[in-house]
């Protein structure tokens, strides 16, 4: 490629990381959208050009839709790398072990933390908080990406729990150590019989061998130790965010006790909370 086309490019990808740093929570809400959508049809194609080829029929038209969508999937990164590390609080988040640039533009997108003056908010409006069921005809009681996006946090954990530095990942591992140990001692005997209950889980799975036996299946331990280490990460974010917005530290103790602690566990990282504290 001659200078004078890399040139013109390369400006043009100065303009959008420069713009993107002004993005708007609504216009980054839709690129964080945007690219998993374009990243989810980018793998369905590639999976489809694959397949033909295997049959030896023509895909060059499927190939070559794939890597459109890469390429603009990869320019949706570029955009949301920009926003999140613009901000405190996305520099703060994409410093932990399991959070990159998309997710904590995703946090930065979904999360207004004028209207989150605890972590548990937060956990509400990402549909964390077991207390809030969706009933039949009513509206859904929580933010539909900001819980898929959690999802993804908590899978990140899980593959980095095996890392010394991995903060997060490494309170998953010890939570569902914890918990398979009390699982095994019948702890959870009655949350047990009430999924029993409540469901119908057929008599010839695992999961129900576990449940009437008074024990959560492994699948479902794995599901509690994700979610604590999620809440957790989502309750040092609010106070990582509400410093950086207030120039103060949230009021204490905040519901970190929800999560099954007497004492408040600090987040990672304390310098880049402290950086954002105004000097009064």
């Amino acid at each position: 490629m001659n200078e004078a086309v890399i040139e013109p490019i390369q400006r043009l990808h100065r303009d959008i990381r420069n713009a993107s740093v002004s993005l708007s929570a609504n216009e980054a809400r839709f690129l964080v959208d945007q690219y998993y959508t374009m990243q989810e049809d980018r793998k369905r194609a590639y999976n489809q050009e694959r397949a033909l080829d295997d049959v030896g029929e023509p895909a060059a038209v499927i190939g070559w839709l794939a890597e459109q969508a890469e390429t603009l999937e990869k320019q949706i990164a570029r955009a949301l790398d920009a926003y999140s590390a613009s901000k405190p609080v996305g520099a703060w988040a994409r410093s932990v072990d399991g959070i990159g640039p998309i997710i904590a533009a995703g946090l930065l997108a979904h999360i207004d933390i004028t209207k989150a003056p605890t972590a548990g908010h937060i956990w509400a409006f990402a549909g964390l908080d077991p207390t809030r069921t969706w009933e039949a005809g009513c509206r859904r009681p929580w933010n539909a990406k900001l819980k898929t996006l959690c999802w993804k946090i908590g899978e990140s954990f899980v593959k980095v729990s095996n890392k010394d530095s991995a903060f997060y990942g490494r309170i998953y591992r010890e939570r569902k150590e914890l918990e398979t140990v009390r699982n095994g001692a019948n702890e959870f005997a009655a949350q047990a019989e009430a999924k029993l209950k409540k469901f119908k889980i057929g008599k010839d799975t695992d999961a129900y061998k576990h449940y009437s036996e008074g024990r959560l299946p492994p699948a479902h331990i794995h599901a509690r130790a994700k979610r604590y280490a999620v809440k957790l990460f989502l309750a040092h974010y609010q106070e990582i965010a509400y410093t950086a917005h207030f120039g103060v530290a949230p009021p204490a103790p905040y519901p970190i006790a929800i999560l099954g602690h007497a004492h408040k566990i600090d987040p990672p990282r304390p310098e880049l909370l402290e950086s954002t504290i105004k000097n009064e």
